[in-house]
């Protein structure tokens, strides 16, 4: 085989993806949510940023109690979305573009509304029906099983059938009341979820992420967990329904099917664990990659980066698959406030978003870190995520609809003349920050990642990247990060207060003009070139 066959045969390893939520990327019918029309229209957008693809967040049939992760039916599209012809029309026209689609998958929960689910709760205790989903007795009506709490607050069980008095159950939902945990240690579980793999993969998408990947199978009968505080960070802190030995053989056999087809299909793991746990899910026969979580939420610290850096190596050099970077996504604090908020949060986060896409390994862009968008403190009346309803905390504001104009009408051009409110109302000065006003400034970040992105091509080309290129990670005086990725390649970041002098070499792009005396100036990234 040859190299550039055994490369494209391997896209994934070093692709920049760029992460859709369809709610809040464009509006094409006008209802105030954004939907597949929307994104259909604006894929040529996606296509000039120079990505590889397109990872869009859930569409399909839900009761929408958390924004599409609550999923009523794997195998079809919600109407508030659009139809199935419109999806294979989007699938149709990224390939024509040579955009990849990987889709989410939700394997983890379901929603109440889902029939399998809605068959077991009136089956009724004993019945194979609510073997599909964790039905467990408690000591009484008012006591559940065990004592986990929910990712959202409160605690993780809830009754079955709350006016029965004979129907005592409880079932398990580490989200919310409305998503039932699946029990995957039926075997029943996984074929079901073996045909929603096949469904999609057999429509030609390109791949899937894995929701919750490590959080699938629970600890065998379900003991206490050491504390009853609520599970916010990941699910780390009850090790009971979380990194299981056997949730490997799930992935292994998901490994299986995507090899049965060709092009093989792509598996990329929502895995939020220390990087030496993250990394055994990348092993050669389960998933493809796993998204650096260690990596995600961090802050503006050097010291941090690099000795997560350094962890992910000795990941990628034990399992063989490379990092998958990224700062951002639907679930987080947008960087430029998570990384000091104001001017200068938001050049730290144009320098890091500069910095991922030089890093050895894959990397995601979620919609609107191009625009160095900031976190939007969407009103206390205008939250809608579960998570702030039960437990205090808001996604929303990384969510706010993407502005597309200057303009504030259709909500900066979000959606079509006339239409409905955008279900996220946008801040009035959401229009200094659109797409539009990043295409007038040349110096803008959006700018800067088309010519890095076209730049990290053209490096491709010339061999002086290669997809399975490792990292060296240090810290320099004052604050300067360095990743080495070969002896002709680096990427620096000066997180620091001053500025610094960069290693030996040419400095093709950088997110700051450097000084009159070439220095990089703080809360800046450079590539640089040697020999």
């Amino acid at each position: 085989m040859s190299r550039h066959a055994s490369e494209e045969r391997r896209w994934w390893q070093a692709a920049v993806i760029y992460q859709v939520y369809p709610r809040s990327f464009a509006d094409g019918d006008g209802d105030g949510v954004g939907d597949l029309a929307g994104l259909l229209a604006r894929l040529p957008y996606i296509a000039s940023l120079g990505v590889d693809g397109i990872w869009v967040t859930p569409f399909q049939p839900s009761p929408q109690v958390d924004q599409g992760y609550d999923v009523s039916d794997y195998c079809g599209v919600d109407p508030l979305f659009g139809t199935m012809q419109q999806f294979d029309d989007l699938l149709a026209a990224a390939h024509a573009l040579g955009l990849r689609i990987l889709l989410d998958v939700v394997p983890n929960h379901c929603s109440s509304e889902h029939p399998l689910f809605r068959a077991a709760v009136a089956a009724g205790p004993g019945s194979l029906e609510r073997e599909l989903f964790h039905f467990e007795d408690g000591p009484d009506g008012d006591t559940p099983p065990n004592n986990w709490q929910s990712v959202f607050g409160g605690r993780a069980w809830s009754r079955a059938d709350p006016s029965s008095e004979t129907d005592l159950q409880w079932y398990l939902h580490l989200f919310s009341p409305q998503q039932p945990d699946w029990n995957w240690r039926n075997p029943a579980v996984g074929d079901y979820f073996e045909g929603v793999l096949r469904f999609w993969f057999d429509k030609g998408v390109d791949g899937l992420r894995v929701d919750v990947a490590h959080a699938l199978v629970k600890a065998e009968g379900l003991p206490d967990a050491a504390s009853t505080t609520t599970v916010t960070d990941g699910l780390r802190s009850n090790a009971q329904v979380s990194d299981q030995e056997e949730v490997h053989e799930v992935y292994r056999r998901w490994r299986r099917v995507a090899a049965s087809y060709s092009p093989e299909r792509v598996l990329v793991g929502e895995v939020n664990l220390e990087p030496a746990r993250a990394a055994r899910y990348t092993r050669h026969d389960e998933l493809h990659q796993a998204f650096a979580y260690a990596f995600v939420k961090l802050r503006w610290d050097a010291e941090a980066w690099a000795a997560v850096g350094t962890d992910l190596e000795v990941g990628r050099r034990e399992h063989g698959a490379p990092p998958t970077w990224a700062l951002e996504n639907h679930d987080v604090v947008r960087s430029a406030t998570r990384f000091g908020g104001g001017e200068r949060g938001a050049l730290r986060a144009r320098a890091g978003l500069l910095a991922i896409l030089g890093l050895p390994g894959g990397a995601y862009i979620y919609q609107g870190q191009e625009l160095t968008l900031p976190e939007v403190d969407v009103p206390l009346e205008a939250r809608v995520d579960p998570m702030w309803t039960r437990g205090g905390v808001s996604r929303d504001g990384a969510r706010v609809p993407l502005p597309w104009t200057v303009a504030p009408d259709n909500a900066f051009g979000f959606s079509p003349s006339g239409a409905a409110e955008p279900w996220l109302p946008a801040p009035a000065e959401w229009g200094s920050r659109s797409v539009e006003a990043h295409q007038q400034d040349g110096g803008s970040t959006l700018h800067l990642v088309i010519a890095a992105l076209e730049l990290r091509k053209q490096l491709f080309e010339k061999e002086v990247l290669q997809p399975d290129d490792g990292g060296t990670w240090r810290v320099e005086d004052g604050g300067l990060l360095v990743c080495e990725r070969n002896d002709q390649f680096l990427v620096a970041v000066a997180m620091g207060e001053g500025s610094v002098r960069l290693p030996a070499g040419d400095v093709v792009v950088s997110s700051s003009p450097l000084t009159a005396e070439g220095l990089l100036p703080p809360d800046a990234a450079a590539w640089v070139l040697r020999g």
